[in-house]
């Protein structure tokens, strides 16, 4: 076990605008996640994965109410999850991850960021197979002996585990898994009461792609304008 790959992320936000994008798009996981399986918790988990999420991130717990008592209510958003596959400058693979209450405006604004930064959207298929779609646990790594924990987790289908750091510099521990065994796998980490901070399904670039600092920033500069979208929720590509 060592340093585990993860592609590198946009970070051109202002903080305060980095946080409302994040609050949004946790609001529509609980939203997502309240209309398949209902408003408890304790039945859903989902939802407490969300709320999970939601701690993690610092979400006000007023927030998190609001937006699962906003989401049991008769008039409430439904939101449908698409995505949408391309290729940004320089050949790199891209997929996004919306959730939306329409469709039309949702590609619409997806084709412009592509286009407006040198990019092309594809077609379904068209890059998705150079992804995995894998769990992907982020854990404070204090107080965890993590060869033990490693040897525990094969058995919940553990499929990759290693250090990271998280986009203030703070050391993390990454737990990936196969989409198939996310459930069983975030039951067993909660089970053992470890101090999980995110929990998402991800794509994880299979082949990533290397590239000089300066066309890297054209295609974060993408990926950063396609991630301000309302509609958006993730953006993952193979950039190293």
């Amino acid at each position: 076990m060592g340093r585990i790959f993860e592609t590198r992320k946009a970070t051109m936000f202002a903080r305060w605008n980095k946080m409302a994008k994040v609050f949004t798009r946790i609001s529509k996981d609980i939203a997502i996640a309240v209309k398949a399986g209902g408003p408890s918790p304790d039945t859903n988990p989902t939802l407490r994965r969300a709320i999970q999420n939601a701690r993690g991130a610092n979400m006000p717990k007023d927030k998190v109410e609001a937006a699962i008592k906003r989401a049991s209510g008769q008039d409430q958003q439904v939101y449908e999850v698409v995505l949408y596959e391309g290729y940004g400058p320089h050949g790199i693979a891209v997929v996004v991850e919306t959730a939306t209450d329409n469709v039309v405006r949702t590609v619409a604004n997806v084709r412009v960021g592509f286009k407006n930064h040198g990019g092309n959207l594809g077609t379904t298929g068209s890059v998705a197979f150079q992804f995995q779609k894998m769990g992907v646990f982020r854990l404070s790594p204090e107080g965890i002996d993590q060869e033990t924990l490693e040897l525990e987790l094969i058995d919940h289908g553990l499929e990759e585990m290693g250090e990271s750091v998280g986009e203030k510099g703070e050391k993390q521990l990454v737990v990936r898994c196969a989409f198939a065994h996310f459930g069983q796998m975030g039951a067993a980490l909660e089970e053992r009461k470890l101090p999980v901070l995110s929990a998402e399904l991800e794509y994880v670039a299979q082949t990533p792609v290397e590239l000089s600092e300066e066309k890297a920033k054209e295609v974060l500069e993408m990926v950063d304008a396609l991630e301000q979208d309302e509609d958006v929720q993730r953006v993952f590509h193979n950039l190293a």
